[in-house]
């Protein structure tokens, strides 16, 4: 069973390679562009379906398909990816020194001996943020982090000093719930540890 990652992340690979290394990543280059009058839940799970559905389409044979997408919530405001590093910096303000919501949905496609099945979720994460001056967002912003990631930040990497706590699994905030994404795959998964 061949098992593809539809992600450009660095980080979602990261948290794919602590369940199996038996898998190949294929970016799926889906257009995310936004559908009006969705809650952030049913866009996010939209995202995360899109994703994989593409790089499904483009497949053949017995295989999984992972798709994943994550929002940033605060105060009834969604931030997703920045444009630029100005983005991020506007970004990083606004959401230093109090707490959010990551919302993160999870699309499992599979199709095994010509039957298909379909997994879409999500996962809710409370995080807590230090206050952070401009001088620390500026340091962080330099080292390259914050351009790919929802909330232009990645609180399991170098942002993880400004992080005082965080209310659900950390792989949410991560961006792919790895709990939720095991309990799909383990029945794919022998006893070694591989797909």
């Amino acid at each position: 069973m061949k098992i593809i990652l539809a992600s450009k992340s660095p980080m979602r690979k990261k948290l794919m390679d602590l369940v199996t290394t038996n898998y190949e990543v294929i970016v799926s280059n889906a257009d995310e562009t936004h559908v009006e009058g969705l809650t952030i839940e049913e866009e996010s799970k939209r995202l995360a379906y899109i994703k994989a559905k593409k790089v499904f389409d483009e497949t053949s044979g017995d295989r999984i398909i992972i798709g994943s997408d994550t929002m940033i919530l605060k105060d009834n405001k969604v931030y997703e990816k920045p444009k630029d590093e100005q983005d991020a910096k506007r970004m990083l303000q606004e959401l230093q020194g109090g707490k959010y919501e990551a919302i993160t949905s999870l699309c499992v496609l599979v199709e095994e001996k010509g039957a298909y099945k379909e997994y879409i979720d999500y996962d809710k994460t409370t995080a807590y943020l230090k206050n952070i001056s401009d001088e620390e967002i500026d340091r962080y912003i330099k080292t390259g982090e914050a351009l790919n990631k929802a909330g232009a930040h990645n609180p399991q990497g170098k942002f993880c000093v400004f992080v005082d706590k965080i209310e659900g699994n950390p792989t949410t905030i991560g961006g792919m719930p790895m709990h939720k994404l095991y309990d799909i795959l383990k029945e794919y998964i022998n006893k070694n540890g591989e797909v």
